[in-house]
């Protein structure tokens, strides 16, 4: 992998500024009888989805202690099982918790 230096307009957009070396080219300068007017600020703008991978609850868990896995459904509607260590300061945790007594 590659870290790409990214104009700080793209990486303030959210542009992940690493790559896999299989999906890299050399650079080829824009030609402007080809593709006239290729600027940069023709990026196309992306939806803020800030709370897409934030928690709306936790539906089971299984296990205890440091080995516990959760059932967590996220705001974007998917639900997978997550270790305890990646949720663990989470109000959406205390909560499951505090409901399960």
């Amino acid at each position: 992998s590659f870290r790409v230096d990214l104009p700080a307009n793209l990486r303030r957009r959210g542009v992940h500024d690493v790559f896999h070396s299989s999906l890299l080219r050399i650079h080829e300068p824009n030609d402007d009888r080809l593709f006239p007017g290729r600027l940069e600020s023709q990026v196309g703008e992306f939806e803020d989805r800030s709370d897409e991978w934030a928690i709306a609850r936790i539906l089971s868990h299984h296990g205890s202690g440091s080995g516990a896995i959760f059932e967590v459904e996220w705001r974007a509607g998917d639900q997978t099982w997550v270790p305890l260590d990646s949720i663990q300061h989470t109000r959406a945790l205390d909560e499951y918790l505090e409901a399960q007594g």
